[in-house]
């Protein structure tokens, strides 16, 4: 019988974390505005909020645990 390659499946916990814009930039949300607030200034808590685009570093792991994105 011939051997049949694996089954590509998408690591569910970095499909919540990560979204793949339609030109492939990958998007992810900033750490740091979980708990201890008090002490962040407003802009800085704003700006925690925003999303921003994954390292270049980074994108090459990501998109191999999102096969179909």
């Amino acid at each position: 019988m011939p051997r049949i390659a694996g089954k590509a499946k998408t690591r569910k916990a970095v499909a919540k974390r990560f979204k793949v814009t339609g030109s492939g930039k990958v998007l992810r949300r900033k750490q740091g505005k979980r708990h201890l607030l008090q002490c962040k200034n407003r802009k800085r808590k704003r700006h925690l909020g925003k999303v921003t685009l994954v390292s270049d570093a980074d994108i090459k792991n990501v998109k191999e645990n999102l096969p179909f994105a």
